[in-house]
């Protein structure tokens, strides 16, 4: 699995939205997106990069933290 930290989620609705748009890229399953510790985990089926990961947070709000 690979933890990801993701800056400015504060509700539910922001772990919704992470989850949505992390489950959205290609080559990323079994996605878990905790609040409190502020981080997503998650398999990836492919490598997937960095900039791919941004950019999906990105239109979620969200930035790698």
């Amino acid at each position: 699995m690979t933890t990801i930290k993701v800056a400015g989620m504060s509700c539910q609705h922001c772990v919704n939205a992470v989850t949505k748009a992390l489950s959205g890229i290609d080559g990323i399953q079994d996605v878990e997106v905790s609040l409190e510790k502020g981080e997503a985990r998650f398999t990836e089926a492919k490598p997937v990069s960095q900039d791919a990961l941004r950019e999906a947070l990105k239109k979620a709000g969200h930035d790698l933290g």
